[in-house]
């Protein structure tokens, strides 16, 4: 019998830039995932931009290591 080991990952930040909230979600739910950033002005959301995650980007996150410049596509 064999088992697969399914990974869930799921983190999501907030951050005030000058007025704005800019949200990061990293989620991962059976090995595929993606990347989001969503912007928001006044109270409403204005902006979502959305990416899948590369293998590799997946295998560091499981290893817990920092991966620079992860949203910098997204952040424009």
């Amino acid at each position: 019998m064999y088992y697969i080991m399914t990974f869930n990952y799921s983190n999501i930040e907030h951050v005030m830039m000058g007025g704005k909230k800019q949200t990061r979600k990293v989620m991962i739910s059976k090995n595929k995932g993606y990347k989001s950033v969503c912007t928001y002005k006044n109270g409403r959301k204005c902006h979502t931009r959305k990416k899948t995650l590369k293998k590799g980007e997946i295998a560091m996150i499981k290893k817990g290591k920092f991966i620079p410049g992860l949203f910098s596509k997204l952040s424009k």
